[in-house]
């Protein structure tokens, strides 16, 4: 089964991208699940590289760091990104700049759409 993950909002300040990284981590341990992440808006925020949190508090780059050793194709909208003024080099490694384009192909791909 192929799931496609969209996440709209900012990495802190409201849950639901934390929520939707630990779903798709979740989902991305079962037998045969294949996850791609689409980070749009503010969500484009979460694959930020060097975020520093309080020790106990939950820290967006590692639970994205999980989800890309679990093999999940993690875009973030460009246009989104340059809103933002985010560069391909202020991104995690495991995060591509992308577009609505490939967005369009990966809901055409997905068997399942889940958006937070």
């Amino acid at each position: 089964m192929k799931i496609l993950f969209v996440l709209n909002d900012p990495p802190y300040g409201t849950e639901r991208s934390y929520n939707g990284f630990r779903h798709a981590n979740a989902v991305g341990k079962m037998e045969g699940i294949e996850i791609r992440i689409f980070l749009m808006a503010d969500a484009v925020v979460c694959a930020k590289r060097g975020q520093k949190t309080p020790d106990g508090y939950y820290n967006l780059e590692k639970m994205l760091t999980v989800a890309s050793r679990r093999d999940a194709s993690i875009g973030a909208c460009g246009t989104c990104l340059d809103a933002r003024g985010l560069t391909p080099e202020d991104l995690h490694v495991a995060v591509h700049r992308s577009s609505m384009e490939e967005l369009s192909e990966w809901t055409v791909w997905a068997d399942k759409i889940v958006v937070y």
